[in-house]
Order: structure tokens, then sequence, then C-alpha cells
């Protein structure tokens, strides 16, 4: 199989789609296939031992945003894909879906943006059914739009995007582990985020107005915790602010080991943002051997079964939110039983598995585009 990804962030922007798109990639690889990627300026020229190409992108909130260039519809053809690949399509991956149809390529669009979230949150008004016109406009182009909750796809059904399945996310299993907290890394971590014994509440992800973490503030005088925050954005000036006084420990951005060994250092994992189309970081977690509290809203309902293995707050109540954290702080036994159980949750969901139901669905819409095309040839020969 040949697969054409266009996806709208790529390396070196760290975000759940470029997450995804990489554990992708490295699933064709392994599984012998070839594949191509059209990203932002500023990628790298080959990831997995696949091309990159780049084009013109500007900035937006640190995150560069490619724009449409006519070296799309060519590197398209000259790849000649059986299936493009496009993730989290915006006006990069609106073309790349433009120009696959122009090809006869069939395409798979993988929705990963809380729309309605965003607006609400921007004061969007009436700008909101633009975006969600947009939104319509851009997946109805493709064959197949894949959706990470429930949550998304009664956003699209509601707005009438026809074609929908569901395809979650994949977790490393093996770097996030319960048994990575015998590590002497993790002991030497835990000694600094907690050393009288604390609770270390943690979080990880983008400092970013949408994960709102700034919320962490609910948690003010709550004894015996600390906070531990892994990662950076926009928002750190804001959240520091909030968060004054509090006993919070920045840890920068960390991947690989590191990132691991933090997960492995927290006692709950703390998620506060209500716009989470999936929330990668939650089966991270999960896999960890974490609870987790999230809100009621979007991706953690799929993901946070409450009372089970976590908690779901009400999404605007932080006196719910520090309620929940609050219990899991007095009971260990109960972090532990939860842990436990958000671990079971997620053992069917690594990458190997995940990439083989989309590799899956890709067979899916290249089999109906075949079918397709047989249809309309046979009037054709029947008229000779």
């Amino acid at each position: 199989m040949r697969v054409a990804v266009v996806s709208e962030s790529f390396l070196p922007t760290v975000s759940g789609v470029t997450t995804s798109v990489c554990k992708v990639l490295g699933e064709l690889r392994r599984t012998g296939h070839e594949a191509m990627v059209v990203a932002p300026f500023g990628a790298p020229d080959s990831y997995a031992g696949f091309p990159v190409h780049t084009v013109p992108a500007l900035s937006y909130r640190q995150f560069p945003v490619g724009l449409p260039n006519p070296r799309v519809l060519g590197l398209l053809a000259d790849f000649q894909p059986d299936v493009l690949h496009a993730a989290s399509p915006f006006l990069l991956g609106a073309q790349g879906i433009a120009a696959a149809r122009r090809l006869g390529v069939p395409s798979v669009a993988v929705f990963q943006t809380d729309v309605a979230g965003y607006a609400h949150r921007n004061h969007l008004g009436q700008a909101t059914r633009l975006a969600w016109w947009f939104v319509k406009w851009v997946h109805d182009g493709a064959d197949l739009t894949l959706v990470p909750s429930e949550a998304s796809m009664r956003d699209l059904r509601r707005i009438g995007v026809a074609n929908l399945d569901r395809w979650t996310r994949g977790v490393d299993l093996d770097g996030y582990h319960p048994n990575n907290r015998r590590d002497p890394r993790v002991a030497a971590l835990r000694q600094t985020l907690a050393p009288a014994g604390e609770v270390v509440i943690g979080y990880v992800g983008r400092i970013a107005p949408e994960k709102q973490v700034e919320r962490f503030r609910a948690l003010r005088g709550l004894p015996g915790i600390s906070i531990a925050l892994v990662g950076d954005g926009p928002s750190t000036p804001l959240v520091a602010r909030a968060l004054a006084g509090m006993p919070v420990t920045w840890l920068g951005r960390l991947a690989g080991p590191e990132l691991a060994a933090a997960y492995a250092a927290f006692d709950v994992f703390l998620h506060a943002g209500t716009e989470e189309t999936f929330g990668q970081t939650l089966q991270e977690a999960h896999a960890a051997g974490l609870p987790v509290v999230a809100p009621r809203a979007g991706g953690p309902i799929d993901l946070v079964d409450h009372g089970t293995d976590g908690f779901l707050f009400q999404p605007d109540d932080d006196a719910d939110l520090r309620r929940h954290v609050a219990a899991l702080v007095a009971d260990r036994s109960l972090r532990h039983r939860m842990g436990e159980a958000g671990r079971r949750a997620v053992l069917g969901r690594s990458w190997e598995n995940v990439c083989g139901t989309l590799f899956d669905y890709y067979q899916r819409v290249i089999d109906e585009g075949l079918a397709r095309r047989a249809e309309t040839l046979v009037p054709l020969a029947q008229r000779r």
C-alpha cells in the first residue's frame, strides 16, 4: 500500500496530531508499506525512512499552520498513492483532500479539533456557524472521516457530515508502565516533587488556553499535595500567576524515558480542559497505572470509567474537580485500585493494534473506490 499523509502538524511541533502521525508512519514502515508526508515548513526531511515535503506556513500561537500550495497536487501525482491520510485537516489538509479527489485517490480524514469548544472559549458568536460550515466542507470531500470519540461523532452528525467511523488512538504500553516506579530515576524525581511524602498531582500537555491548566488553582489549600506540570506553551505566564504560592514544580517539555519517569512519579493525573476530542495523555496515565480525573466532556467521557479508573467532574464546577481530587488524595488504596483498573482498560490499545484498524480503513476506501470505477466502466462497455 502507498499512503500519502498530509498533516497539519508535524515535528518539531509536539502535539497529539504529531504523535499520532509519527506512530502511524512507524507502523507503515514496520509492516512494509510505502509512505510520503506533506507538512508545514520546519519539519525534518524524512521520518521513519519516508520523505517529508514541506510547504510554507504561518505561525499561530506557536504552531506553524501550513498554507495551501501548488506543490501539493504535483507531489501527490508523482507519488501515486493508493490512499491519502489527512491528519486533522484544515487549510493544508483541505487542499490535500481536494487534490486526491482530482487524481482519483480515495482519502481518509482524521478529525481532531473541538470546533465548538474553541468557538465558545473565543466568543466567536455567529462565526461559529461559519467554522462548522468549513469543517463540513472539508470532511465532505473525504471518502471517510474517522472520529476519536462519541462526542465528536455527535458533533459531526449534527452538522450533516456523512461517512463517519470510530478510530481511537494507541498508547505505548511498554514505555508507560507501573513497573517504572521501581526505577531509581523515578525515586529521585519523587524526592524532588514530594520531599515530605506529598501526593503528587500531575499534568502532561501543552500549557495553552484550551488545556485550562489554570484551573489547578481549585486545589489551593488542599493539604498533603504537590503539583507537577509537564509541558510548555503560550499560557505559561497566565498559569504561573494563577498558581502563585501553590506547591508547583514546572518540569518543562519531556519526551521518551524522561516523560515515562514523570508519569511514574505521579500519584494522580488531572486534566482540566474541556475541549479534548480524545485525550491521549489520559491513556498514557492509565497505562502508567494512574487514576485520572478529567471533565465530563468530549473525549474523556470515553476514556474514563467514572468511579472505576478515575473520576469525571462537572465541566464548569471547580468545586467538583477539587472534591474528586481530594477523595483520591485521602485514600491510597482507592488510588491503587483505580490505577490498576486504568491499566487494564488500555491493554488492548497498543499502537500495533490501533494502526492495524486504521490500515483496514485504508483498504476499505481503496476497495470502495475500485468498485465505483468498475460500476462506471460496465455501462461504457455495454454502450459499445
